[in-house]
């Protein structure tokens, strides 16, 4: 199984270091990778073994960014709750997202008993309707938490019924691969990335026609953005988050941002994945841009071709580094030995 914890601290190594250990001195656990933004001031983890150990090093993990994080003094353009903001629990091989759903509830229960924090169930362990996605939850962000949990429709599903104003709130859940992938546009205009994002997310946007308010879908399914100014780069980002790559792929994604960057006169620069992505996304974007200029065999293996040219095309090094051996699911795991 693995687990996705996003932790509300992008800027001080003390405390990401701190939690970075509290995951490897877990046994039967392998901590994969660690994506952190000073300007986001957020930092995701994803780290993977059998499902007993990955509760115990996810349950250590948020401890430790409960008593190293007070979210009253916390800022950054990254959506956020709580300390830990977001715990996901992924199933991979030979877990099912029940059994995963159930791991959840274990890892939920102790962490609203023994640390005193509200977690709240979303995706597949959601106990409502209304709670299911993050963006559900999070609305209002930390700051409007505490009024919110006074409506009996927000009470928490673990831990206490009042706000806890230094870690926040938890939000804790199994669910499928996320692909998380944002695209930089050579503008610094924000305006430009929030028009972007409401026109391509599933779930659209809202305009004012006449005496009424109209729904208008977004272009492309299983997908969420936002848009923010990214002082990483000092440029326009689009934030995404792939629901489902399956049906909505980062090749896609970034061919339908181009499309309406370039309706608005803005280019893309480049984009970067947050966390790791499956192979498959580099190679189905690696054969879409072979196919548009296809090059003479430079002796490579076949793979390696397609892996190079979709980092290319995407310009997944144009912001920083990307190395495939450390930011695919497949092959990260395959380093620690988990096949």
């Amino acid at each position: 199984m693995e687990c996705v914890p996003n932790f509300s601290e992008g800027r001080d190594a003390t405390t990401i270091n701190a939690i970075a250990a509290a995951i490897r001195k877990t046994p039967h656990v392998d901590l994969l990778h660690i994506d952190t933004s000073p300007a986001a001031n957020r930092t995701v983890m994803t780290f993977a073994g059998a499902p007993e150990a990955v509760v115990e090093a996810a349950f250590k993990a948020i401890a430790t960014a409960s008593e190293r994080i007070d979210m009253s003094q916390q800022e950054g353009v990254h959506p956020r709750i709580g300390a830990t903001d977001v715990c996901p629990l992924v199933p991979l091989h030979e877990v099912t997202m029940d059994s995963a759903v159930q791991y959840s509830q274990l890892l939920g229960e102790r962490v609203g008993t023994e640390l005193g924090i509200p977690v709240f169930l979303y995706e597949h362990s959601a106990t409502e309707p209304h709670r299911k996605s993050l963006p559900q939850i999070r609305k209002g962000q930390y700051e409007g938490m505490a009024e919110k949990m006074k409506d009996n429709r927000w009470q928490p599903d673990f831990g206490p019924h009042t706000f806890n104003k230094q870690t926040g709130a938890t939000v804790i859940g199994a669910r499928d691969i996320l692909v998380a992938f944002n695209i930089a546009l050579r503008t610094k205009d924000v305006s430009i990335a929030h028009e972007i994002a409401q026109a391509i997310r599933e779930s659209g946007y809202r305009k004012q026609e006449c005496d009424r308010v109209v729904k208008v879908p977004g272009s492309l399914p299983k997908l969420r953005a936002i848009g923010w100014y990214m002082q990483d780069y000092e440029l326009a980002q689009v934030s995404f988050n792939l629901l489902d790559y399956r049906i909505t792929s980062p090749l896609k994604v970034w061919l339908e941002c181009q499309r309406l960057a370039q309706e608005r006169g803005v280019d893309l620069v480049g984009s970067e994945v947050i966390g790791l992505l499956p192979e498959q996304c580099l190679l189905e974007a690696g054969a879409y841009a072979m196919n548009l200029e296809p090059i003479a065999s430079t002796g490579q293996p076949p793979k390696q071709l397609l892996l190079q040219r979709a980092i290319s095309f995407m310009g997944l090094e144009a912001l920083k580094l990307f190395d495939p051996q450390e930011k695919v699911l497949e092959y990260a795991l395959q380093k620690v030995g988990w096949e």
